[in-house]
């Protein structure tokens, strides 16, 4: 028996509360900025240049090297959810990690693509082997986690987003759920800095995965945020 098989054993045998694992897609799941700049670049003579964390700055025009306006930006990321997103291919390790968890824990996929795009994401996930449930949020995650938790009352949860706002959010609405911060896009990854508001910064699927599955055997919340 593998360490990991004695880890899913002595979880299942808690208790019939669960652990949950809460996580984001684009860039934690499925690879996104690089779809998106290979259809931009195409369809719309728009490049990508990401030179810090702003995503759009990053959005310049092709003839002159302007960067977008910010009202230009949502359309082009509304289309390409409503009809690129099968460009999107797996974070490495990203199904198998799932996989693993999936033994032990109730997993939920909460993406910011809204509720429209709700349906089409839970498709393309169940086309590359995740099959689980899907809420298509808007803004900060902080109340959609809160709400999460208290639907499911999971016996501990995980949740692993790319975003730092996104764990600041958690951690002041939800601050017993653990938090792993995860840039799968090694094109992004050395850009963003490790949210303080996470637990662990971790960008690897295999390393992520063990960490996440010790949290769960330990079957505990996560420790109270220290004061600022």
């Amino acid at each position: 028996m593998t360490m990991t098989d004695t880890a899913n054993r002595d979880v299942v045998n808690r208790g019939a509360a669960r652990p949950l694992l809460i996580t984001d897609c684009d860039e934690v799941l499925m690879h996104m900025v690089v779809p998106f700049a290979q259809w931009v670049d195409e369809a719309h003579g728009v490049m990508f240049q990401m030179e810090d964390t702003s995503f759009a700055n990053a959005l310049k025009r092709k003839e002159c090297g302007t960067p977008l306006e910010a009202a230009e930006v949502w359309p082009l990321l509304d289309a390409f959810f409503a009809h690129e997103m099968a460009r999107q291919l797996p974070i490495s390790g990203a199904i198998e990690a799932i996989q693993a968890i999936s033994k032990v824990a109730d997993i939920i996929i909460l993406t910011n693509v809204g509720p429209e795009h709700q349906a089409a994401r839970a498709r393309q996930l169940a086309a590359v082997g995740i099959d689980a449930p899907v809420i298509g949020s808007r803004g900060g995650k902080g109340g959609p986690v809160r709400d999460i938790m208290a639907k499911y009352q999971p016996s501990m949860a995980v949740f692993v987003d790319d975003l730092a706002n996104h764990h600041h959010s958690v951690r002041d609405e939800a601050p017993d759920v653990w938090r792993l911060h995860m840039v799968g896009e090694p094109l992004i990854a050395d850009k963003v800095r490790p949210s303080r508001a996470a637990h662990v910064r971790i960008d690897d699927w295999t390393a992520a995965c063990e960490w996440i599955l010790a949290r769960m055997k330990d079957n505990q919340p996560a420790p109270a945020p220290q004061p600022a």
